[in-house]
């Protein structure tokens, strides 16, 4: 029955299609798409880099290394069950300061 139902519904389906009852596109879409492929697109404007500077890079190195020896005893606290309250945001910090790093240095 369910069978007889799905062939039905597709054939009907299908002859309102062939009609031109539904439109799979709405009228004026492919030519409009035409036009937009015609278009040019603008040139790419590339924006040079400004130098890194040296002194700031080596002030962010000095901080990521001296908060990135404070986690492991922080972490030891841990085993023992005690959370310390400031080691999310020390985690925080040496991955901001890493990618601002990485950013700085990396063409």
């Amino acid at each position: 029955m369910r069978l007889r139902f799905l062939v039905l519904a597709s054939m009907l389906s299908g002859a309102l299609v062939m009609e031109g009852q539904i439109h799979p596109f709405p009228p004026g879409m492919r030519e409009a798409e035409q036009l937009s492929n015609r278009k040019e697109k603008p040139p790419e404007v590339t924006v040079k880099p400004q130098p890194a500077d040296p002194a700031q890079l080596q002030r962010d190195a000095k901080e990521l290394a001296s908060l990135a020896q404070l986690i492991p005893p922080e972490v030891e606290q841990l085993k023992a069950g005690r959370l310390p309250k400031d080691l999310d945001g020390q985690l925080k910090r040496i991955e901001k300061l890493s990618k601002q790093l990485r950013r700085e240095i990396s063409p």
